[in-house]
């Protein structure tokens, strides 16, 4: 049995890119019987970003209520709240002080965000050694991750050696999974789909705001209808194309490729595919909402299973570096 773990930050409710990249490929993993899979919502890791307590509150709640629609078994897969489980606060004190200052500062997601964000905090630059708390402490040996977060898990094999070394087998070291057909989800504007670039899509969202997103945000090039279009640079086509059946995506391409077929007709055929797709972890995600007693629940329970692992943990981790 191999032991799984991912999580998904409350910054927001989830959008089409975290479901694609993220959410659905941990299910699918978690589901498969000869897995044991540890899920979270990495709430604070959110903090980094969200100061407002009620919003906080509500993208934790919004973030589970997606994973639960979209098919996590409660009942097989420990699914908790990152703030839950305090000693994964504690490790990351360990790890950052076991790791070098100038290999976090070559981090490339602190590069990026910091270029972007206005809050550069402190919290941002060690994200790298909470994100190897959150893999260490349950003893992961698979770590579901996109293109971006490499060097991360790299960076927590490092540590990690570094701790072994010193102090004795501590740690197991994790191996990432990568998700090669859904490792960079495009967005509205053909880059990275991310809350901070604002080019997501978000099917949670009415029926009338998804397609207003798209009709108004996807671009597209200025070609006439009855022209030909290059379906392979249309970010239209490369979202359907993750959506849609096979057949319907070739049905797309060669419409395009022909002549007589505009990007609104592509467009409009996205959106119906989101909605047709989606419909019922749409009806369950709003459902979740309107009950959020159940999802506390959920999550209360899996917290319980998380900190005895955790517990065990770091209980092994205090011992070898001389506390009791």
């Amino acid at each position: 049995m191999s032991r799984i773990l991912t999580g998904v930050q409350s910054t927001g409710r989830p959008h089409l890119g975290n479901i694609l990249g993220a959410i659905i490929p941990a299910i699918e993993l978690a589901n498969k019987r000869q897995n044991d899979s540890f899920l979270f919502i990495a709430d604070l890791h959110s903090l980094t970003q969200v100061k407002d307590s009620k919003e906080l509150k509500e993208n934790t709640l919004q973030v589970a209520a997606t994973w639960l629609a979209c098919g996590l078994n409660k009942e097989t897969t420990t699914f908790y709240r990152q703030s839950d489980v305090p000693q994964c606060a504690e490790l990351a004190w360990y790890l950052n002080c076991h790791f070098p200052y100038q290999r976090l500062k070559l981090a490339h997601s602190f590069k990026d965000k910091a270029d972007r964000l206005e809050d550069v905090n402190s919290g941002l630059f060690s994200y790298p050694m909470l994100m190897a708390a959150d893999i260490l402490l349950y003893d992961a040996e698979y770590v579901p991750v996109g293109k971006d977060q490499l060097q991360h898990l790299e960076m927590t094999k490092d540590v990690a050696s570094r701790m072994n070394h010193k102090y004795g087998e501590i740690f197991t070291l994790p191996e990432s999974i990568l998700q090669k057909n859904t490792q960079l989800i495009p967005g509205t504007d053909g880059q990275k789909m991310s809350k901070s670039r604002n080019n997501t899509i978000d099917i949670f969202d009415t029926e009338k705001n998804i397609k207003k997103n798209i009709n108004r945000n996807i671009i597209t090039d200025n070609s006439p209808l009855e022209k030909p279009k290059d379906p392979n640079n249309a970010t239209v086509f490369k979202l359907f194309k993750l959506l849609a059946s096979e057949k319907k995506s070739k049905a797309m391409e060669d419409n395009l490729i022909a002549g007589g077929y505009g990007w609104g007709h592509a467009k409009k055929e996205l959106f119906e595919e989101i909605i047709q797709k989606y419909g019922p972890q749409r009806e369950k995600f709003n459902h979740f909402l309107n009950n959020p007693n159940e999802v506390e629940e959920v999550l209360h329970q899996g917290a319980i299973k998380a900190k005895k692992v955790a517990n065990a943990t770091l209980s092994r981790v205090r011992k070898n570096l001389g506390y009791n």
